[in-house]
């Protein structure tokens, strides 16, 4: 992609989207960060159904070390890889309130610190709940980089370098958001809709063939 390119690329993104949001329901920092945790190699529809639940009754480090191994388990069990999700997140909630108060920290060390917490997770705390430019490389995030030209990178991180430099600042708080967005509904894996695509003029990838509308 064009450097040209980039300013009118995620203009057209935010005209359509003004104020993204992820998709993940939460109330509170510890909230998203459970919900991120979980969500690994899982939806945000399975996640979302598990957490409405656990919330109700263990929305806080402690109370959900007071739930225990196997209560929080049959919460969590329609999500894939609930037991090691599981031990993750009490052992982070042993954490949070031994190291930290119980409140979820601000910075990307201590955060990378909590078991079952890698940098993606650590992203997206640091920008959903607290606002902060980074930028966490999921897989369609990753797919919509390398696919549009914007920032190709062999791995998660080299697209995450990329982003952080080619994306202006003015967007690069939601930026996040709207790459999630557009892979997941619009840039897909296996057929992109192109012909549905309002950045499509700004993108490098030619599709060979519109046959598959």
């Amino acid at each position: 992609m064009k450097a040209s390119h980039i300013a009118p690329f995620f203009e057209t993104l935010k005209a359509a989207n003004p104020r993204p949001e992820t998709e993940l329901e939460y109330t509170s920092a510890f909230e998203l960060l459970v919900a991120v945790l979980l969500s690994a190699q899982a939806t945000d529809v399975s996640v979302n159904k598990a957490t409405r639940t656990l919330f109700l009754v263990a929305n806080t480090p402690q109370k959900i070390l007071d739930l225990g191994l196997e209560p929080l388990e049959s919460y969590i069990k329609r999500i894939g890889l609930y037991h090691t999700k599981a031990k993750n997140l009490l052992a982070t909630c042993q954490m949070l309130v031994e190291q930290h108060g119980g409140q979820v920290p601000r910075s990307r060390e201590a955060l990378q610190a909590l078991p079952g917490v890698g940098r993606k997770t650590a992203n997206v705390v640091l920008n959903t709940a607290f606002g902060e430019p980074t930028m966490a490389v999921d897989t369609h995030v990753f797919r919509v980089s390398n696919r549009t030209g914007l920032a190709p990178g062999k791995n998660v991180h080299e697209v995450e370098m990329k982003l952080l430099k080619r994306i202006p600042p003015e967007y690069l708080n939601d930026a996040h958001h709207w790459l999630i967005l557009l892979g997941r509904y619009v840039c897909t894996a296996r057929k992109p809709l192109c012909w549905q695509c309002a950045v499509a003029p700004f993108c490098d990838f030619k599709p060979k063939t519109e046959a598959g509308r």
